[in-house]
């Protein structure tokens, strides 16, 4: 979504879906492409971790496929979701919501798009790979869009697998395999999810409100969803570091994430002890994505462990990469 101001909420409700103004750059947001980025980063890091016997052009072809399915994904998910998007003051401005594409065509879209990448990633590598890809936009179209979104308050963290897919789809496509040390990447990814949505959902939370949306802290409270955040990242910071103990990065991401992860527990802890969520915050009365960062001083802790986690997820595949990338095979053919 752009940074630029937003269409009213109430206009963007009542205005008719589909008035013909759709242009080739609606349907590239269709693809959530800043969604995109992580998942393209995160895929390459399980290929290229894997050291599987693949070709250069086989593995480009299996990231770009892997783009292509996250991209279909938020296009279902942007088709199914039109109506309840217009009602959020971060969503609004989708190409969907706001009137400019019509639903039917996102989804007509997001439909051939899952299956062009879907065969095309089976065909240039494996099924194993092409049918974890259909798993994954099949669950966050499907499982996580239709069913869990509106009916739990626990909808993030199932639905988080979604988005821990791509390094194991990643994994695959190089070796055909989807061993242990790629689901301890997914597992990362699916820890993490939490304490990164729910910290955003703190300072945000009049939006999932209005739209009927049950996030943790509409259903349970600010206090309750602070608990879990602190919970959850007890957990994930742990997990985060294994991979430098068992595998497969080495004494570099193990370093990062040690250092990493500590400032994330910190940053955790304060936003436990802190009153994050309790009272309205300043970005519920601004029409801005960017008002997501202009928030109350007691909702600080959120917006800086919301903002810090994405920055440290980053990190520890960056580390990962950088340890692994001189001796793939695809890189450095006679390291394999």
């Amino acid at each position: 979504m752009p940074d630029a101001a937003l269409p009213d909420a109430s206009e963007s409700a009542t205005r008719p879906a589909g008035t013909g103004l759709a242009q080739p750059e609606d349907f590239l947001q269709l693809l959530k492409p800043r969604v995109m980025s992580l998942v393209v980063f995160t895929a390459a890091t399980g290929l290229i971790a894997a050291g599987g016997d693949i070709h250069p052009l086989n593995a480009a072809l299996a990231v770009l496929c892997i783009a292509v399915g996250a991209g279909a994904a938020g296009a279902l998910n942007m088709a199914l979701e039109g109506r309840t998007d217009a009602l959020m003051r971060r969503t609004r401005g989708r190409p969907v919501a706001a009137g400019r594409v019509r639903s039917g065509d996102a989804l007509a879209f997001g439909v051939l798009l899952s299956l062009f990448s879907v065969m095309l990633l089976g065909m240039a590598t494996n099924w194993v790979a092409g049918g974890l890809l259909a798993l994954t936009i099949a669950y966050y179209a499907g499982l996580y869009t239709m069913v869990l979104k509106r009916r739990t308050p626990q909808n993030i963290v199932i639905g988080g697998a979604a988005g821990a897919f791509p390094p194991v789809i990643g994994w695959a496509a190089a070796t055909g395999e989807a061993p242990w040390q790629a689901w301890l990447l997914f597992l990362i990814i699916f820890l993490w999810t939490p304490p990164h949505s729910w910290a955003l959902a703190l300072y945000s939370a009049g939006d999932y409100a209005r739209a009927g949306i049950p996030m943790m802290p509409v259903a349970r409270g600010a206090a309750h969803t602070r608990l879990q955040i602190w919970l959850y990242s007890l957990v994930f910071v742990p997990v985060a570091i294994l991979p430098g103990l068992i595998g497969p990065g080495g004494l570099a991401y193990l370093a990062v994430a040690v250092a990493g992860g500590a400032v994330f527990l910190l940053l955790a802890l304060r936003l436990w002890r802190s009153r994050a969520g309790d009272s309205p915050d300043k970005a519920e009365a601004v029409g801005r994505e960017a008002a997501l960062y202009d928030v109350r001083a007691e909702a600080k802790p959120a917006r800086d462990l919301f903002a810090y986690s994405i920055l440290y997820l980053m990190i520890l595949f960056a580390t990962l990469l950088a340890e692994t990338l001189p001796a793939s095979p695809i890189v450095c053919p006679s390291c394999a």
